[in-house]
């Protein structure tokens, strides 16, 4: 398995995690073949041209590119099953993590790992039990003749996707805390990154977030057009559709911070 530290902004980065080789008991998985078939039937659905099918994935991929990209970035860390672990543990299966060095001094880069493996822990916990609180209530739902219950398919949808979020962060915080990564800057990044110059402090932010350069005002590292330069680069198709979500969203979030101190400082403007 191999970690991806890749930063969006001074203050965000995205973690992914590329599966190098993927064993036969995963793949035979119970839980491996459901995702493969709801992903295989969303697919088709895609295909549509209209319909209330056509709908629902229109609807579905607005709500799907509205999910926080940190929880995508966890999920694609396989959840720490008792093989695994013997398995790390042992040194039998290596687990390296790239990064850009021209952004994250290499003393930084445990602290970013433990941050992003610990801080949304709680957030999905408290979400992965909400939705499964919510499920019978929605259940009757099932009842309506023709369209499939929605609302209970999106709340076993949005629990899968906090527990693979909440397992894939306690393993990135085991492998952390029992010093299982080999961390290595890589070329690659550094030279994909190389127009952007801003380094990041040496300390933690209380966050766990990565920290701006001194003049504390966080700005982007990252563009779609490079993101997508740097998924070809490393030859990981679905790491673009990654790195796109994360641009949109953090440029999405600047500007609505941006909106706000621009209204507050109009605000106060009156007020004088």
């Amino acid at each position: 398995m191999r970690l991806f530290l890749l930063p969006i902004s001074t203050r965000r980065t995205l973690i992914y995690s590329q599966r190098l080789k993927r064993s036969t008991v995963e793949q035979n998985s119970l839980l491996e073949k459901g995702t493969k078939k709801a992903a295989d039937i969303w697919a088709d659905w895609e295909k549509k041209e209209s319909g209330w099918q056509r709908k629902v994935v229109d609807y579905g991929n607005q709500a799907l590119r509205r999910i926080p990209f940190e929880e995508w970035g966890l999920k694609s860390i396989p959840p720490l099953s008792n093989r695994r672990k013997e398995d790390e543990l042992a040194r039998k299966e290596e687990v390296e993590v790239s990064y850009p060095s021209t952004l994250i001094p290499k003393e930084r880069v445990l602290d970013v790992l433990k941050a992003l493996g610990t801080e949304r822990q709680a957030l999905h916990r408290k979400r992965l039990i909400w939705s499964i609180v919510g499920m019978p209530l929605v259940a009757p739902f099932a009842l309506v003749p023709v369209i499939p219950n929605l609302p209970f398919f999106y709340l076993v949808f949005r629990a899968w996707s906090h527990w693979r979020a909440l397992s894939g962060s306690k393993h990135l915080e085991f492998l952390v805390e029992k010093k299982l990564v080999d961390i290595q800057a890589s070329p690659i990044l550094d030279k994909l990154y190389s127009n952007e110059k801003k380094s990041f402090e040496s300390t933690s932010s209380t966050s766990g977030q990565l920290s701006s350069d001194i003049s504390g005002i966080e700005s982007m590292v990252l563009t779609k057009a490079q993101g997508k330069r740097l998924a070809e680069t490393l030859d990981i198709p679905e790491l673009y559709l990654e790195l796109e979500r994360a641009v949109w969203q953090v440029e999405g979030r600047l500007r609505a911070e941006k909106e706000k101190a621009k209204q507050d400082s109009e605000s106060k403007q009156k007020d004088k």
